[in-house]
């Protein structure tokens, strides 16, 4: 395969499948989601938007809602936001919290911390929310799927406990946690420009990769 391509960008289910793949390929291996791992180029990408949405990502509040437990996209952004000065809040349902693995390196880089039950508790001081879906396909049993569902729902009534210029993110696709409604808070929602914003990103890094 690596004498058909340049780069290899690939999706698995399984943790760690990207990593093993590089060490077997030469050619650049770019990790597109590894199951419940890591999401390098949506870290990336959610970076470069709230640098975009707010100017910097220093001195932020961040807080990341939905299922922790599972979601790649949190675990590789969580990660790279300890390259900056920032407070992380957690907002999850009982058993999708952050994996201690993921709170333990954050804590070694010297980043504060705070766990929340109420997304309006946590709202008021948050500079960035990132809403991410309950993901069906991670649970064990139709039961345990709608324990978790619905839990947080972002409202234009909850809107109203926010920061006028806090931004409003999601890795996407959404199922309910966003109300379509959110979608007409043109300042706030950054979601779309987010997505967007992941083309140009995985533009330059294939450009980086293939030393253009």
């Amino acid at each position: 395969m690596s004498c058909y391509a340049d780069v290899l960008v690939l999706r698995h289910p399984t943790p760690g499948a990207v990593e093993s793949a590089s060490r077997h390929c030469r050619k650049p291996v770019i990790n597109a989601g590894d199951g419940v791992g890591e999401h390098p180029t949506q870290a990336l990408l959610d970076v470069f938007t709230i640098r975009e949405e707010l100017g910097t990502v220093n001195g932020m509040t961040i807080t990341m809602v939905g299922d922790l437990k599972h979601g790649r996209t949190v675990h590789s952004l969580a990660k790279l936001l300890t390259q900056y000065r920032i407070t992380l809040r957690y907002v999850a349902p009982k058993n999708l919290h952050m994996p201690p693995e993921i709170c333990s390196y954050v804590a070694s880089k010297g980043i504060k911390q705070e766990e929340f039950e109420s997304l309006e508790e946590a709202l008021p001081d948050t500079d960035v929310l990132y809403m991410t879906r309950i993901q069906k396909e991670r649970f064990s049993s139709e039961e345990e799927y709608r324990a978790s569902f619905g839990q947080y729902i972002l409202t234009p009534h909850i809107m109203t406990g926010a920061k006028n210029k806090m931004v409003v993110m999601h890795p996407l696709p959404r199922v309910n946690e966003i109300s379509a409604e959110v979608d007409s808070d043109p300042r706030r929602a950054a979601y779309f420009r987010q997505a967007e914003n992941g083309m140009y990103i995985r533009m330059a890094l294939l450009a980086t990769v293939l030393g253009r």
